[in-house]
């Protein structure tokens, strides 16, 4: 079954946000291998997070296209 155009845009938003966060974590990781190894540890558990998040998001991606997550209309 084709995605219908709001679940199309759902799930391009949901990749796009992982996406976002996966930029985010890479920024802070570069950032942070210039610093002491306390700050580069707390940077650390950030990213980590930051990356369970954009895999959350991309798990739902994948649920909207198997037709598990529908948008309703308003």
């Amino acid at each position: 079954m084709p995605l219908t155009k709001p679940n199309q845009q759902l799930r391009r938003d949901l990749k796009d946000a992982a996406f976002a966060l996966e930029s985010a974590a890479l920024e802070i990781f570069h950032k942070a291998q210039g610093g002491e190894e306390d700050q580069f540890l707390e940077a650390m558990k950030r990213v980590g997070k930051l990356h369970e998040l954009a895999d959350r998001l991309v798990g739902y991606g994948d649920e909207v296209k198997a037709g598990r997550i529908i948008r309703a209309k308003e």
